[in-house]
């Protein structure tokens, strides 16, 4: 699995950014967002009980993220055609502001090792990319426990003040100075 201070893999994927058949398919690449932090979640499949749990957080704080000029990508093995299907049937994820990316071919994770050998799905990954590209937080769950989207926002806080940040620090506290 590609870890820290490792080159997140160049990508380019289909993502669904809208309900309506005419606009909804968008081709998206790492480069699509320049300058900005990527937080990259993947979920193993569509259409199932824990994932939208978590994609209806990561929703939920996206103006946070935001906030951080951090661009939130969802990535699962699913086609385009089932993310949009989905969008469309859970009231949760209708109105979602970040791109739902299709991994159809399962390239991307298995460039990032990903792949859970078993199942066959992308495993419950995140990953925080810096503007340079450069993988700096990863977070695996079991594929049955939901992840934190508040811990990745916390995370990506500490990152971005380029300190040491103790346990448990929170954005506004004070950081740690070197002796």
């Amino acid at each position: 699995m590609l870890g820290i201070g490792q080159r997140f893999p160049d990508f380019s994927l289909t993502g669904v950014v809208s309900n309506d058949l005419n606009a909804a398919f968008q081709p998206l690449s790492r480069d699509s967002f320049p300058g900005k932090w990527q937080v990259v979640f993947f979920w193993p499949k569509d259409f199932t009980f824990v994932c939208p749990t978590e994609i209806a957080a990561f929703g939920r704080l996206e103006k946070e993220f935001q906030a951080r000029d951090a661009q939130l990508l969802g990535v699962s093995i699913d086609s385009e055609f089932v993310h949009l299907a989905w969008r469309r049937e859970k009231e949760e994820l209708r109105n979602l502001p970040f791109p739902m990316l299709s991994d159809i071919r399962r390239e991307l994770c298995s460039r990032l090792g990903i792949l859970d050998p078993e199942a066959g799905v992308a495993q419950r990954a995140t990953y925080i990319v810096d503007p340079q590209g450069v993988i700096r937080f990863v977070y695996v769950t079991d594929l049955n426990v939901g992840r934190s989207p508040e811990e990745v926002l916390r995370v990506l806080d500490a990152l971005q003040t380029d300190e040491l940040c103790p346990c448990n620090w929170k954005q506004g506290e004070d950081t740690l100075e070197a002796a």
